[in-house]
């Protein structure tokens, strides 16, 4: 909750300098925030090749059975609530597009001093196939030392996140909303996106509610009752803004919904790494939401969203258990198949956080309702 505190100071901090200081001060800001947005850049394919090698390579220790028809039921539940959000997108997001002439595009007189480019190491697309390439292997190896060696880095990336990306978040987005402010545009952009939010949050709960029902059809059982028994992960998941953090108590719930030990054990930690619907939600209605309401683009069709979809649910693995995890993942294929800049991503970071901590407790209060039709059907078979 701190850093949420830390990006709305940020936020405010940034409207009153780019009101109030001269253009000079405010080409400094651009200049930094195009320097950090390169930085993000050359980070997404060591994110996505070292955290998804790494989750895969997790894997090898669960059954064959269990891993499958898990991976199968949350893949298909992140897709079908991104479905969601978008339809949902393009019902209102238009309407608030209406009320907004906020356009996030770089004002035209604010260029940075210099620029200052660093190349990623390669590709997203790149990236992603060869990590599902060394994934697989490791897994069909059983190579510890390439295991260590990903794992390792992993580890090293996601210390990057925790000391560098995260402290400097608060400034980077602080530098969008100065341009925002020095642009003038900064007002109608905020009340937009506050819309949005709200609209995201209630989203998750739209979604969490069809999970729980159509487990509870499965299963036999009240799908509000358990959706009540699994309030506590709900608001252990808005407090600690990770699914992983939250595991202990997602397992507890899940066996309180009469799950058993083994799948509870098994598919509620599994879950935790692949199963990302709320996130997902936020994600896809917010990037509607910036092509839309910010760079005043026209509505994109489902054909445009849906393979964006299909990836984001695959990137998935790559979340880390950080704050934000789930969008830094998603920002290569922002910029790949959505065609964000900078600004744009920047946006998307800060949106996002606002809300990490809702998005959060929807992944893990829907684990549960997953854990359920598991432990149904492995008691069939």
């Amino acid at each position: 909750m701190r850093l949420i505190v830390k990006l709305a100071l940020g936020i405010v901090l940034g409207i009153v300098v780019g009101l109030i200081v001269p253009e000079f001060i405010t080409r400094v800001i651009v200049t930094f925030k195009d320097i950090f947005g390169q930085f993000l850049e050359f980070t997404i394919p060591l994110i996505i090749i070292f955290f998804i090698v790494s989750g895969i390579a997790s894997f090898g220790k669960h059954s064959g059975k269990m891993l499958g028809l898990t991976s199968a039921i949350a893949y298909s539940s992140t897709i079908l609530a991104g479905t969601l959000a978008f339809v949902v997108a393009i019902i209102f997001i238009p309407m608030l597009a209406g009320q907004s002439g906020g356009n996030a595009e770089e004002a035209p007189g604010f260029e940075p001093f210099f620029e200052f480019t660093i190349d990623p190491i390669t590709g997203v697309m790149t990236a992603l196939v060869a990590a599902f390439v060394f994934g697989i292997g490791i897994t069909r190896l059983n190579s510890p030392t390439l295991k260590s060696f990903f794992d390792e880095g992993k580890e090293i990336i996601e210390r990057m996140i925790w000391k560098i990306i995260i402290p400097v978040l608060p400034f980077y987005i602080g530098s969008i909303f100065a341009e925002l402010a020095a642009d003038g545009t900064v007002l109608d952009t905020l009340k937009a996106f506050g819309l949005v939010l709200v609209l995201a949050v209630v989203v998750h709960w739209v979604w969490l509610t069809i999970l729980f029902t159509v487990a509870g059809i499965f299963t036999g059982r009240n799908p509000f009752s358990a959706l009540k028994t699994m309030l506590p992960a709900y608001f252990t998941g808005l407090g600690t803004m990770s699914s992983a953090a939250t595991i202990p108590v997602t397992v507890r719930q899940s066996k309180e919904n009469d799950v058993s030990d083994g799948i509870a054990d098994s598919a509620v930690p599994l879950s935790a790494t692949i199963h990302l619907s709320g996130s997902t939600i936020t994600i896809v209605l917010c990037s509607v939401a910036v092509m839309v309401i910010s760079n005043g683009l026209s509505m994109p069709s489902f054909g445009m969203m849906l393979p964006f979809i299909l990836m984001v649910g695959i990137v998935m693995i790559a979340a880390p258990g950080v704050p934000g995890g789930a969008v830094m993942a998603a920002l290569g294929l922002l910029s790949t198949m959505l065609g964000f800049d900078e600004t744009a991503l920047g946006l998307m970071i800060g949106l996002y956080m606002a809300q990490d901590s809702f998005g959060t407790a929807a992944n893990v209060t829907g684990d549960g309702a997953i854990a359920l039709i598991v432990d149904k059907v492995m008691h069939k078979k």
